[in-house]
């Protein structure tokens, strides 16, 4: 496959008898399984795997999935702890100042001033506003992932420029 994957949900572990998966979802679009036919399964060492999804269903913030010849808990088996992924594609059109999260991974953070902080390890959800997790070489950072302080955000160059309050670089 040529096309960079997006991850959509990841499998956590088998249900029942007849080769159904409970997975994790991680996109914020789960309506976007209303019209999936195909999907990527991408394993632990990185093996991609396409597979027809034959059924879904949503229970307690979790997605089952039921896929295409995948009939018996021991073929499931097979299909756990597997990222479960679409072509970039066929991922959602965003609104112009919104981002995925693996945009913003990778992403170099620095000041209005020039001062390099570091790269984007992560995006946390807290509910509230975001939080950047960014490495620097001496240590990490957590900064809010809003528009008052990521001023220019720039996923195509992979920079972020913050103007960051006084005292929130010194924990």
């Amino acid at each position: 496959m040529d096309e960079d994957l997006v991850t959509i949900a990841k499998t956590v572990k088998t249900r029942g008898l007849r080769g159904e998966l409970v997975a994790d979802l991680l996109t914020d679009f789960p309506e976007r399984f209303d019209n999936l036919e195909r999907v990527f399964a991408v394993d632990a060492d990185g093996k991609t795997s396409e597979l027809e999804l034959e059924k879904f269903w949503f229970q307690k913030g979790r997605v089952i999935l039921k896929f295409k010849g995948v009939d018996s808990i021991e073929a499931a088996e097979n299909w756990r702890n597997c990222d479960i992924c679409i072509p970039e594609s066929e991922s959602v059109e965003l609104e112009e100042d919104e981002f995925f999260d693996w945009e913003l991974e990778n992403c170099e953070v620095e000041t209005v001033k020039g001062e390099k902080l570091g790269r984007v390890q992560e995006l946390v959800r807290t509910g509230g506003t975001e939080i950047l997790v960014v490495k620097g070489t001496e240590k990490e950072y957590l900064i809010p992932f809003a528009e008052t302080i990521c001023i220019d955000v720039d996923v195509e160059n992979k920079l972020i420029r913050v103007d960051v309050p006084d005292g929130l670089l010194e924990f």
